[in-house]
């Protein structure tokens, strides 16, 4: 008996086999990350214990307690925004332009971390917010990034009525659209951040991903150091690149779940022995599985202008 076999009379619930990749997919990026990181780790805390160590032999008057007292101190000023270099003052994080991009954050849910409301009624206010904002973020990116569709079928219906290759053409201009999307999203961007920010070209393109996935570390965030002067636009430019960013993005992640779910289809239907032309009244009508894919084979209703 072979495995497709085995497969079939197992009848395998394609959302077990799917909890299984999804389990193993985790933990093999678990022991990427603790092998790339892991031993960088080990460096920089005996850089850090050397440097203290140092720092103690070198300035005599300052004890364990007393740097304890600087490092406070520089760490409630970098929640604050604010610079401790020269004599200049700054006006923190919470200035207008800074506190709409904030609002932004929340609403998509990015959440990097290095600001965020510290007063009783501002917590309180931002859990409102974000609860009534969330909602309202995903059904206003939804909607663009099906105009966005909208737009690349009606340049892709135009153009096959011209050439009258319905695949070659298609190809093309998803080719396209994901080209153009990637330079206006990811290398434009990247450039900007280059010069206003100081940041590597490895460094802008983690950050634009980062950003537009909604993940969000934190550990890179445009607009937010104190010793730097941003222009006016600036915070505007930010906060126009992440909405669009978002549903030109949303929209490539909504294509690779497509590919992904039809994988899954094919998959199945070869475990479990199917063929294309089998009708519904077969074993696995009353499957679970079976039941979901023919929700989801139920059209649409067309968007309307």
């Amino acid at each position: 008996m072979g495995i497709k076999e085995m497969f079939s009379l197992a009848r395998v619930p394609s959302i077990l086999l799917l909890g299984v990749v999804y389990v193993t997919y985790v933990l093999i990026g678990g022991v990427v990350f603790w092998k790339l990181e892991g031993d960088l780790g080990q460096k920089d805390i005996s850089l850090l214990l050397l440097n203290k160590k140092n720092l103690l032999m070198k300035y005599t008057c300052l004890n364990q307690e007393g740097l304890e007292a600087v490092a406070q101190v520089v760490q409630d000023a970098s929640k604050a925004g604010i610079s401790l270099k020269g004599n200049h003052t700054s006006d923190g994080f919470w200035k207008f332009t800074s506190s709409a991009v904030f609002a932004a954050t929340v609403v998509t849910t990015i959440g990097y971390g290095n600001i965020s409301p510290r007063s009783t009624a501002g917590q309180i206010f931002c859990v409102f917010f974000a609860l009534f904002g969330i909602p309202l973020n995903l059904v206003v990116l939804n909607r663009v990034g099906k105009y966005m569709l909208v737009i690349e079928r009606n340049i892709s219906d135009f153009l096959e009525g011209k050439t009258r290759r319905r695949k070659c053409t298609r190809f093309f201009v998803h080719l396209v659209s994901y080209l153009s999307g990637a330079v206006l999203f990811f290398i434009m961007p990247m450039t900007v951040f280059q010069l206003h920010e100081g940041w590597t070209h490895s460094q802008a393109i983690y950050y634009c991903f980062i950003t537009l996935s909604t993940i969000g570390f934190g550990d890179f965030v445009a607009d937010s150091n104190p010793d730097k002067v941003y222009p006016e636009w600036y915070s505007v430019l930010m906060a126009s690149w992440i909405f669009f960013g978002l549903a030109w993005l949303a929209l490539l992640i909504n294509h690779s779940i497509d590919i992904l779910e039809r994988l899954n289809t094919h998959f199945k239907q070869w475990w479990g022995g199917q063929k294309q032309g089998e009708g519904p009244g077969n074993a696995e009508g009353d499957n679970p599985d079976t039941q979901i894919e023919e929700d989801d084979k139920i059209e649409k209703p067309p968007i309307t202008q």
